[in-house]
């Protein structure tokens, strides 16, 4: 294997995909990104060039994977946002993975989610799982990596809940308290895939972190840990959902969907499996205690402004 060779990342100035890149550079690699936001700040410099996505010319996204030999796919998106939905996110997989094959690449390493699931009473999970399919039936040698919640610097969810424990003076929590999280760190999710990427064999990979909470615990952890005094109220989904959508209007965002507040109960974001992840989610909290929430991070504008 030459320390020459180039792969393509999607989305290597957003989250995960940030933190492949790192680690494929820091190993010699060459990278190119496909990416929705080519002109974004990014701290690669020359390094990574960008290119568009392409999905709508698949002669001219084919060209823009010529030379390369992995492709480590994190395209997705996390709610449906006008003509972004799902269906059409899994169509974009699909043309994707045609591309890489028609331009000669011999692997893709694609970050799924755990729990992926066609028979699965919510959209997100089910259209996660037609992406799936349609990797192993990509014709290239392939790796699904699994990640159960991720966090991370840039992460969202667990720096928005912080945010809100600084800024308001209760955080309502599903009246249960209950819904299991298992959080995994971001570098161990690029540590696993960048791994596999180097393998030959197909093969699927649960990521999730070495410990385990309650939705409430995670809040009352998070809160303990940057100095809030939010009082935590317990509220039925329909309530709590009543409250993310006055949150909702504040920020101009999408803090939390209705499938997402019900998918919570499902204990959907752990793994039955072994951790992958080594970094524990209690002790980066302590690490990150200062800055975590300090500004709100808007999942509208990272990915759809």
């Amino acid at each position: 294997m030459k320390d020459t060779e180039l792969d393509v990342v999607t989305g290597a100035f957003s989250f995960t995909g940030k933190y492949i890149t790192r680690r494929l550079l820091a190993a010699g690699k060459r990278v190119k990104t496909l990416t929705g936001h080519p002109d974004r700040d990014h701290p690669f410099g020359d390094a990574v060039p960008a290119v568009p996505f392409n999905f709508d010319d698949p002669a001219a996204l084919t060209a823009s994977l010529a030379g390369a030999t992995t492709l480590y796919n994190t395209y997705w998106i996390r709610f449906e946002q006008g003509q972004s939905t799902f269906e059409r996110a899994v169509a974009n997989t699909r043309v994707l993975l045609k591309a890489a094959r028609g331009a000669g690449l011999r692997r893709v390493v694609h970050i799924s989610i755990a729990h992926a699931d066609e028979r699965s009473p919510f959209p997100y999970y089910r259209a996660k799982k037609q992406a799936e399919r349609a990797v192993q039936e990509s014709g290239l040698s392939w790796v699904i990596v699994r990640p159960t919640v991720l966090f991370g610097k840039e992460n969202i969810l667990f720096n928005n809940i912080a945010w809100l424990l600084r800024h308001f003076p209760a955080f309502a929590v599903p009246a249960s308290g209950q819904g299991l999280l298992q959080p995994v760190d971001v570098e161990d999710v690029a540590r696993l895939a960048v791994e596999a990427g180097q393998r030959e064999a197909s093969q699927c990979i649960e990521a999730a972190g070495p410990e385990f909470f309650a939705f409430d615990e995670v809040v009352r952890l998070i809160a303990e840990t940057i100095g809030s005094h939010a009082r935590l109220l317990r509220a039925k989904p329909q309530r709590l959902l009543l409250f993310t959508r006055f949150i909702n209007s504040m920020v101009h965002d999408v803090l939390l969907t209705a499938d997402e507040i019900e998918a919570l109960s499902h204990n959907l974001l752990v793994s039955s499996t072994p951790p992958a992840g080594r970094t524990v989610f209690s002790r980066w909290l302590k690490q990150h205690a200062d800055t975590l929430g300090t500004t709100y991070r808007s999942e509208l504008a990272r990915h759809f402004n």
